[in-house]
């Protein structure tokens, strides 16, 4: 598609529509040639028992960074080794078990190539990321994928642009089936990212919700008149009824609302005639979001958090509770 501009301003979007073309087809181009390369570099990174080591100069180097942060992030313990400084000393740090992705679109950084003899001497295996298949770096290493491209957005043909974008496209590439081959779930994730939006989004209910004497609960064959001094004490609109530890019913205000408009007298009756049997609950260890669709689902406003796989109640959640922590 070509876009033809009238000023300034046409101009430039017509330039930024040209890199956003160029880098989308780079991608599109990566997808084409995906191999048994890729899966034989899944399956090197999976069974080391070491570190991922990731490492490239200059941009590269940038890109190499972002790879090592999402592996990291993603349960793949990873980190970034810049070449330069390894060949100053910091080689110190790949260590037996380790792997090494060498990351170089030319295949020839000097400063990467310098590394090999210790990746060799190690014993290490070395995945390449580079745009020469026919390069030093893709002849040296054990396994090679081709993140080349036909050429960058840059109208000079020199900033990398696209090859930037298709390696750090294939990084996450990497990242994803790891992540996928180890069963990495939103739980895990949570583990890593404990602080700012992330740590609020995967707060887990055992971290919001009321525990002991502030759980709402009353025996069962308890009069209504005494299971609503209950709700009125906690303030949370509802009242566990349990048999011994296990809950086996639960009240809330509107059931008591739903019973009076039906004209049922309540006089003299018991929490076993008006209770909603075996209530939604949800298991402390599960993430608030989790709690959140369980109401939302069902109109309702607290849940009952129980220990996995039982009714034993360790606490009661209200839906102002996953609010207030800022996870919606």
């Amino acid at each position: 598609m070509t876009i033809r501009h009238k000023n300034k301003d046409d101009a430039a979007l017509t330039a930024a529509f040209r890199v956003l073309e160029i880098e989308a087809d780079a991608v599109r181009d990566l997808a084409k040639r995906l191999d048994g390369n890729f899966t034989r570099a899944v399956d090197m990174m999976i069974s080391t028992t070491g570190k991922v080591v990731v490492s490239g100069m200059g941009k590269s180097g940038i890109i190499c960074q972002k790879i090592a942060s999402t592996l990291a992030s993603t349960g793949t313990s990873a980190f970034f080794m810049h070449p330069a400084e390894g060949v100053h000393g910091d080689l110190g740090v790949l260590m037996k078990n380790d792997i090494l992705i060498a990351v170089s679109n030319s295949g020839e950084t000097d400063e990467l190539i310098k590394i090999i003899p210790v990746v060799k001497r190690l014993g290490l295996p070395m995945v390449a990321m580079t745009g020469s298949m026919k390069s030093t770096l893709a002849k040296e290493a054990d396994c090679v994928l081709d993140v080349g491209v036909k050429r960058e957005a840059c109208p000079l043909g020199l900033a990398p642009t696209a090859s930037t974008t298709a390696c750090l496209a294939m990084g996450d590439a990497l990242a994803v089936a790891l992540l996928d081959r180890k069963g990495f779930k939103a739980r895990d994730f949570a583990e890593l990212h404990p602080a700012g939006s992330l740590g609020r989004r995967f707060k887990r209910v055992e971290e919001l919700m009321h525990t002991g004497e502030r759980v709402p609960r009353v025996a069962a064959g308890t009069l209504l008149k005494d299971a609503v001094i209950e709700m009125s004490g906690k303030r949370l609109g509802i009242t566990g009824v349990f048999k011994g530890s296990r809950l086996v019913g639960a009240i809330t205000d509107g059931d008591l609302r739903r019973a009076l408009s039906a004209g049922v007298d309540l006089t003299g009756k018991t929490v076993d005639e008006v209770m909603t049997r075996n209530p939604k609950a949800v298991a402390k260890h599960e993430l608030a979001e989790a709690a959140l669709r369980i109401m939302e689902e069902h109109t309702i406003t607290v849940l009952f958090v129980c220990d996995s796989g039982t009714r034993n109640v360790a606490g009661v959640v209200h839906m102002h509770d996953i609010v207030k922590a800022g996870v919606i």
